[in-house]
């Protein structure tokens, strides 16, 4: 008996496999309920719980992984593109303005919870190594990063994400932005194609543009990016694929077990490499955090892209990206081309905060501040906005992905939003093609549950008020 489920197998009861393992039936109910979520397991109302007939066996076989040296290097620099903002008109609002330019101001996506930030905690951290810093941390650094907080990463990536990596792998530079630029100057030449999910993040194509790579949108359902639309595209010039698995942005959605697998699979096939945007993966509200698409890469195809940005503060401008073994020595030559090093003094600081266990307990704290933070956010567009938009998704990360009626300005709503103290991005703007879809990226890290309240009622009055109705073209 080889002791492996297959295909279509249906497993023991909760309560059987609980009395057989001898460990509590709930424990077995989380189990099942993740590979459920996942797409391991398939679930049968009326007949029970069968392992899923979709999962293909062939990509589970693990083949060995051989470093290889590669002398491709580069010295280009990508440039990030300035964003732009909307104008602001002078309008009375009921909701406080905001208190700096820096943008903390309810709904801005991506933004954490900056008033639960331990900040008395980490002063005392920076300043215990800024007294003690060394003329060793006073000189130019590694251009990988500080070897205490790259090994602290790693380890935080293995128990945490699942990831395949060692200390030697993580390269850690200035956020995550800094290390879409890299890849895309370490993988790409002018007329590459790289696939880009539709809608996607526009910082990516950003980075893809600088290089002057032809962007190749794929569009996504509700179980990730179409795999299927792969294979139509060809092998050739087919460089790497951008993705969102972990949570899609902008839409929200987990790429399925299923589809992950059979992505890896293409990527080996056609000789193209993945690159994967896990940026803010640390908070589920549905399931326990899932797995990394690197940790499935057997072959060594993906580059795991990660940022302390959403987890601690923006203004720390720390990332990191895991580089596969056959790529490194390209990773290592171009990131010190890039801007030589990361500054070490925050690097000292997080290595520390990581090492004695203050960011793993910050996490399991601030994933209850944002489940109420969520729950405030969605009554409040229950309450405020019901029959002016409706939640797309919602199951994890710090953004609430929304729908409005296919005639409604999703960019009007932001511009009169951000005329009251508010702000919101536009789904719109994370299309590239004519085929947009309207609607809201709402982000409630940011904001308190009280203040998240009174958005959401100022949103409905702008909803309600017709400001957003004017007609937009239609494909």
């Amino acid at each position: 008996m080889d002791r492996m489920l297959r295909p279509g197998q249906r497993l023991p009861s909760t309560r059987a496999l609980a009395a057989d393992l001898g460990v509590s039936r709930l424990t077995v109910l989380v189990a099942y309920e993740q590979l459920l979520h996942e797409g391991y397991l398939d679930g049968r109302v009326g007949s029970g719980t069968f392992v899923s007939a979709a999962l293909p066996d062939d990509s589970l076989r693990v083949v060995p992984v051989r470093p290889a040296r590669t002398d491709r290097t580069t010295r280009e620099r990508s440039r990030r593109n300035a964003s732009t903002r909307n104008g602001e008109r002078a309008v009375q609002s009921p909701v406080p303005p905001p208190r700096d330019e820096g943008g903390v101001r309810p709904f801005r996506v991506s933004l954490p919870a900056l008033d639960e930030f331990p900040h008395t905690l980490w002063a005392r951290l920076v300043a215990r190594h800024a007294h003690r810093l060394s003329p060793t941390h006073m000189v130019y650094g590694d251009p990988a990063g500080l070897g205490s907080l790259r090994a602290a990463i790693a380890t935080h990536l293995r128990t945490a994400r699942a990831v395949r990596c060692e200390a030697e792998q993580v390269i850690v530079v200035s956020g995550s932005q800094a290390a879409l630029n890299l890849s895309a100057a370490v993988l790409l030449a002018p007329g590459d194609r790289v696939v880009v999910e539709e809608p996607g993040y526009p910082g990516a194509d950003a980075a893809f543009n600088a290089r002057g790579a032809e962007l190749v949108p794929i569009d996504v359902d509700p179980h990730g990016v179409d795999v299927g639309m792969l294979d139509t595209l060809g092998a050739h010039g087919v460089r790497a694929a951008y993705v969102t698995p972990s949570h899609q942005y902008p839409l929200g959605m987990a790429m399925s077990a299923a589809r992950r697998l059979a992505l890896l699979e293409w990527a080996e096939r056609c000789g193209a490499w993945l690159i994967e945007d896990d940026y803010d993966s640390e908070y589920r509200y549905v399931s326990r955090p899932l797995g990394a698409l690197q940790g499935m890469s057997v072959r060594g195809r993906a580059i795991y892209i990660g940022t302390f940005s959403k987890v601690l503060f923006p203004a720390l401008r720390v990332g990191y990206l895991v580089a596969p073994p056959a790529l490194l020595d390209a990773f290592l030559a171009a990131r010190e081309a890039f801007d030589v090093f990361t500054p070490t003094l925050h690097q000292l600081v997080l290595a520390e905060f990581l090492a004695e266990g203050h960011f793993a307990r910050h996490l399991r704290r601030m994933r209850s501040v944002y489940l109420r933070r969520r729950e405030a956010l969605l009554d409040g567009l229950a309450r405020h906005c019901a029959g002016l938009l409706s939640v797309h998704n919602a199951d994890a990360g710090l953004h609430v992905a929304t729908l409005l009626h296919d005639r409604v300005d999703d960019v009007a709503v932001v511009a009169a939003l951000t005329a009251r103290g508010l702000t919101a991005t536009a789904l719109s703007t994370c299309y590239r093609g004519d085929r947009r879809r309207r609607g809201l990226l709402l982000g409630f890290g940011g904001a308190d549950e009280r203040t998240l309240g009174e958005a959401t009622r100022v949103l409905g009055e702008i909803l309600e008020s017709g400001v957003s109705t004017t007609p937009l073209p239609r494909s």
